[in-house]
């Protein structure tokens, strides 16, 4: 077991950092869109290229967080319902759906977007919109995307079923310490 939470301490470390650093891409997905808008507007300036890049910083930052949501435990769930139940009941129902919906569905959206992307790379796929983008980038991130979700999902198993079986206390209790302020001290 304490490979399995070495592993899990090792892809909450990699999500952490990704998480992190893609909130730097929502600041210049606004600058841009902010910039688009001036340029459009004051000097009648117009291109489907920084269209794209706004749209493909967005996709980003929702692909990439997506994993980064469920390791700082702010996914969506149903709380009307778990609220109600006992901290060792949802440790469970948090297990068992873990394995039974997101490690399918992660792993099926991972495999299903490596050949989506590899079409996409080796064709030079481009914007169908004038002045577009090549699309592959956008492919890739989807790809990458669900492989660090499919990777968390390992993780958040392997800490459930840890909490479950009494092995560790539940991570997601202890304070959050944010890294640059403890180095600053």
């Amino acid at each position: 077991m304490s490979a399995l939470l070495a592993l899990s301490r090792i892809i909450d470390a990699v999500t952490g950092f990704v998480g992190r650093w893609v909130s730097w891409l929502l600041l210049a997905a606004v600058l841009i869109s902010a910039g688009n808008a001036i340029m459009r507007k004051a000097f009648d300036i117009s291109s489907n290229a920084w269209l794209e890049v706004q749209w493909y910083l967005y996709g980003t930052v929702f692909m990439l967080a997506a994993a980064y949501a469920l390791l700082k435990n702010e996914h969506v769930r149903i709380d009307i319902l778990s609220s109600s139940w006992s901290k060792r009941t949802r440790d469970i129902v948090d297990l068992v759906l873990h394995i039974l919906f997101l490690l399918p569905f992660a792993s099926l959206m991972t495999y299903l977007a490596w050949p989506w992307f590899w079409l996409s790379y080796q064709s030079g796929e481009i914007s169908s919109n004038a002045g577009g983008l090549i699309i592959w980038p956008a492919k890739l991130v989807v790809l990458i995307g669900f492989a660090l979700l499919l990777a968390q999902a390992v993780s958040e198993i392997i800490k459930r079923f840890a909490v479950v079986t009494g092995r560790i206390a539940d991570p997601r209790e202890a304070p959050d310490v944010d890294t640059n302020q403890a180095s600053e001290a």
